[in-house]
């Protein structure tokens, strides 16, 4: 006899998606092996890796995220009198900003592929705070059902079942649609060689840029003098301290090098070629970075505006959908959005921003008190009228001698 669905017991998923980077120990992929990269690994050797995550976290967390509601009229106005509204743009909760909110669940995404947070709501179901969690507490569990539950970890031992309907899930790219995978796993390979490559000039540096060699005696030495001699020369030329210093040899000794200088190995310029495919992994132009080698005056401007077209855009919509669905319920969505407004990093210069506005204004499309708001200016007396081209008539019309 098969028992009802309410009284059978809800176990979970037998198996575990591979796709969560702090499971990927468990399927062979720890540190020190390959294709494994830590994301910590990855920012203590990599400058580029570190501005494209701060860049692209702060950016992000410094533009205005509002809770809009649709009017009947097809408009939209800000919805500020929702608890979610001060959450989102104020103070996400008592301890954290919404910036320092929005930052962390921002750097964890790009490190990880998931951010997760804690949903605090009051009695009638209003979203009152958000605690941002460390993604490597939390551990996403597919039921039978097809619902998702969170087990968190408690920093005093133990852990936390939350509910899916009590937990924001920001997930990057999935390949099991459970969590998420960043553009580190993606990307491992070259995010690896960019690790290995900073290890190896690193190892130049505390070896004082002595590539490895032979020193030759023209008779032959006992083990015992052979090691005390290696260790003589170590402890005269190895490390920053003593590089430059003047090696004195005698009994017919010849130094002879083994291995090709950074410059022969072309070295640097591989490191080059590694920094700009982190920028490119992380979808940051290079010149955002600080990679200038082929920017000119142009450039510099179109890829500004293509670091918040092709890389803050998508971001932000992903964040913006994780956010509808996890903070809005079904009905509340007819009416209510979330949106970024990323208008202000698009601004451009003074006088192409003024031309906008002076398009804008004799088309009709802005008034100027629109013009004044957008320019964080208060309104005047009188400015919100629209005007159009006295030339202008709607098609079909037939114009009336006087």
């Amino acid at each position: 006899m098969k028992l009802p669905s309410f009284l059978t017991r809800e176990k979970r998923a037998a198996t575990v998606g591979a796709s969560d980077p702090y499971l990927a120990e468990f399927f062979g992929q720890r540190p020190g092996t390959p294709g494994y990269v830590a994301p910590d690994a990855l920012l203590s050797n990599s400058a580029v890796a570190v501005r494209c995550v701060g860049l692209r976290s702060e950016m992000l967390a410094s533009v205005g995220l509002h809770v809009f509601r649709r009017s009947a009229d097809g408009g939209r106005d800000r919805a500020d009198d929702l608890d979610l509204y001060s959450v989102l743009h104020d103070l996400m909760n008592p301890q954290m900003t919404a910036y320092e909110g929005r930052e962390f669940l921002t750097r964890s995404l790009d490190l990880t592929g998931n951010a997760y947070g804690r949903i605090e709501r009051d009695s009638r179901g209003q979203v009152t705070a958000i605690y941002p969690l460390m993604t490597g507490d939390v551990s996403p569990e597919r039921l039978t059902n097809g619902r998702l539950r969170y087990r968190v970890a408690e920093r005093q031992g133990g852990a936390t079942v939350l509910l899916q309907e009590e937990v924001l899930h920001v997930r990057g790219p999935s390949r099991d649609g459970n969590v998420g995978v960043s553009a580190i796993q993606f990307g491992r390979g070259a995010m690896g060689l960019r690790v290995a490559q900073a290890e190896t000039a690193q190892n130049l540096m505390q070896n004082g840029l002595r590539p490895s060699g032979v020193m030759a005696f023209a008779e032959r030495i006992q083990a015992a003098d052979r090691a005390k001699i290696r260790e003589s020369v170590a402890e005269r030329l190895q490390g920053p301290s003593n590089a430059g210093q003047l090696l004195i040899m005698d009994g017919g000794a010849k130094f002879e090098r083994l291995s090709f200088s950074p410059e022969d190995a072309e070295f640097l310029a591989s490191q080059k070629l590694s920094n700009e495919d982190v920028a490119r992994l992380f979808g940051v132009p290079p010149t955002s970075v600080g990679i200038t080698d082929k920017a000119t005056y142009s450039n510099v401007e179109q890829e500004g505006r293509s670091l918040v077209q092709n890389c803050l855009g998508p971001l932000a919509a992903r964040i913006e959908a994780a956010l509808s669905r996890c903070l809005l319920t079904p009905d509340s969505r007819r009416s209510l959005y979330i949106e970024h407004d990323l208008s202000g990093l698009l601004r451009g210069d003074v006088q192409a921003r003024f031309e906008a506005y002076r398009i804008g204004r004799e088309i009709g499309v802005f008034s100027p008190n629109d013009v004044r708001r957008r320019e964080n200016e208060p309104p005047i007396p009188n400015g919100d009228g629209y005007h159009q081209p006295s030339n202008w008539t709607p098609l079909g019309t037939v114009a009336v001698a006087p």
